[in-house]
């Protein structure tokens, strides 16, 4: 990583503790749930929870072929939900090998807000 992107890194993201408890439901199941979650506020986008992939429950998630590259972030991978009859395709991401500036988010996956509850407290 160039001193250049660190840079831009640092002025355009910040990564900090919850500060409680989160929990991550979909359709009534609970999927997710730590008291040891990140936020990631990016300039420009909605605050983002990280949960520790431990925390989560795998078994909804389905692996997809989608990846996605963030200049910032690295490379994304995708999973799709399905619990209770009920399915949100590409709606969980992670970045397994994330850009030094952001290291912290590794071994911890995201999900979309337009298809999961997510209640931080």
């Amino acid at each position: 990583m160039t001193a250049d992107l660190a840079e831009r890194i640092k002025e355009r993201i910040s990564i900090e503790p919850a500060g409680g408890p989160v929990t991550v439901t979909f359709h009534g199941a609970v999927i997710a749930s730590a008291d040891n979650a990140l936020v990631l506020k990016e300039t420009g986008y909605d605050p983002v929870h990280y949960i520790p992939r431990h925390r989560v429950e795998m078994a909804f998630l389905h692996e997809t072929d989608r990846h996605t590259t963030c200049p910032f972030k690295g490379e994304a991978r995708y999973w799709s939900i399905s619990a209770e009859d009920t399915a949100a395709e590409n709606a969980v991401w992670a970045y397994d090998t994330p850009h030094d500036g952001v290291r912290e988010i590794a071994g911890h996956v995201a999900f979309d807000k337009r298809y999961v509850t997510i209640d931080a407290g």
